[in-house]
């Protein structure tokens, strides 16, 4: 077998390979962006977590109603991450049906998912702005920290939007042959 064969087919490899590293993508809004955010995210977490095993170990007390924020940042980390597997083309897919394509008609089935993610996020976007609004409006609390709810609904529509970026720029990748 020659290298440009071994080459080829250790590419394919990792293409199934779903533990393979893949490189990111070039796109014109830097990856890191998310990749901080979520880094960021996940340390926020992870010291609210600490923080509230060791002051119940210590003294008995709790902060569990700090799980608000906990659990504001899983949404956050879930849309970041989403946004971050959109991008690199790592979302969940199902190959059955596309993997004995030609690779032209699998460019063109990975940009009809695309079209697929920016219409359910978009339908998320619009609906999460509306419930963001009315929380917003009728001045909705939040139950364990009486924060206003807005604050934390807000994210969904916002972070729902950069995954509609982050897949029309994919899409525009596949037309152009760049990326798949």
């Amino acid at each position: 077998m020659s290298r440009g064969e071994e080459a080829r087919r250790g590419a394919a490899d990792a293409e199934l390979d779903p533990s393979g590293a893949r490189p990111n993508p070039r796109t014109r809004v830097p990856l890191r962006i998310e990749e901080a955010l979520v880094a960021a995210a996940m340390a926020a977490i992870a010291l609210i977590t600490a923080a509230n095993v060791a002051l119940r170990y210590l003294t008995d007390v709790s902060i569990a109603f700090t799980e608000e924020y906990s659990v504001a940042l899983m949404v956050i980390v879930a849309l970041l991450g989403t946004s971050l597997a959109v991008a690199g083309g790592r979302h969940i897919r199902i190959g059955y049906l596309v993997d004995g394509l030609s690779p032209r008609m699998r460019r063109r089935a990975e940009m009809g998912a695309m079209a697929l993610v920016v219409l359910c996020f978009a339908l998320i976007a619009w609906y999460g702005a509306l419930l963001a609004w009315d929380e917003y409006r009728f001045e909705v609390l939040s139950s364990g920290l009486g924060n206003p709810q807005w604050l934390y609904t807000g994210w969904l529509p916002l972070l729902s939007l950069a995954v509609i970026g982050r897949a029309v720029g994919r899409m525009v990748r596949l037309a152009r042959g760049r990326d798949g």
